[in-house]
């Protein structure tokens, strides 16, 4: 085998041992419940991964009928998990927003906006059928420092 394959070889080796190798790191605020079968956040080599966050109250799992309340909830919600990784909402460079009804969509942006300031992380709205509970709304987040 050529001097040249074997090297290519051996960094592809090597760049795939050092990918697995990365450390994942738990971030799971005292607020969250535990036993779910998902983790709020994982930190893995300074991005942090936000689980789908829902507009439940973290002590008594309740959603309020108010819509704008629930968004701002779903966002609370985020904050407690970015704040547990040392992590703020201007660390955060891309969101999903997922909305059970997408007329809610500008009163959902109406607070979206306050609590991520210029420039705005990249994102993407989907329209779905149902989501979890009586949630109308449910936001992931990926945050960089």
């Amino acid at each position: 085998m050529p001097k040249v394959i074997r090297i290519a070889l051996a960094l592809l080796a090597f760049s795939a041992l050092a990918a697995t190798a990365a450390e994942k790191k738990l971030i799971h605020p005292k607020e969250f419940p535990k036993g779910r079968p998902f983790s709020p956040g994982i930190l893995v080599d300074g991005t942090l991964y936000v689980a789908g966050q829902v507009g439940a109250d973290l002590k008594t799992g309740t959603i309020s009928e108010d819509f704008e309340a629930e968004v701002r909830q779903t966002l609370d919600n985020i904050g407690v998990i970015l704040k547990e990784a040392g992590y703020s909402f201007e660390d955060v460079v891309s969101s999903n927003v997922y909305l059970t009804d997408m007329e809610l969509f500008q009163r959902m942006n109406a607070v979206y906006i306050t609590y991520f300031k210029e420039p705005r992380p990249v994102r993407t709205t989907v329209g779905v059928a149902k989501l979890v509970g009586k949630a109308r709304i449910e936001i992931t987040v990926i945050a960089k420092k």
